[in-house]
């Protein structure tokens, strides 16, 4: 399935994407959002580490499967860390903040769920 093959570079991608357009404009989505700018560059660099780890294991060949676990950790640690923040800044936060941060727990929850799913085939780039 052409997806499981192009899933880990899926995953960096979007970290990436993420995390530089968080950093590059939290000070206008601190203003959007009504959450604190420092907030939003560490949700923005944490993006762009975790961009670099599945970049990492995205271009090798064979993966060994403790660190396709830690990738799948870390996505659904994600999700249950931008829910938490979601939900801190509940009170406060406007309805694009909150969308945000849904999504972006929906989506890295996702990736986990597949890469769970798929865990044996992420094992080689083939």
């Amino acid at each position: 399935m052409q997806i499981i093959k192009n899933l880990l570079w899926v995953d960096c991608t979007a970290g990436a994407v993420a995390g530089l357009l968080v950093v590059l404009f939290s000070g206008w989505l601190s203003g959007l959002y009504a959450i604190p700018e420092n907030l939003l560059l560490l949700i923005g660099a944490t993006n762009l580490v975790y961009a670099c780890y599945s970049f990492s294991l995205a271009r090798r060949a064979k993966r060994e499967k403790i660190l396709i676990n830690i990738l799948i950790s870390a996505n659904a640690l994600w999700a249950f860390v931008c829910m938490g923040i979601a939900t801190q800044y509940l009170g406060t936060m406007t309805l694009l903040g909150s969308v945000h941060l849904a999504g972006e727990a929906i989506f890295v929850g996702g990736l986990a769920a597949l890469e769970l799913k798929w865990r044996d085939q992420l094992l080689t780039a083939a």
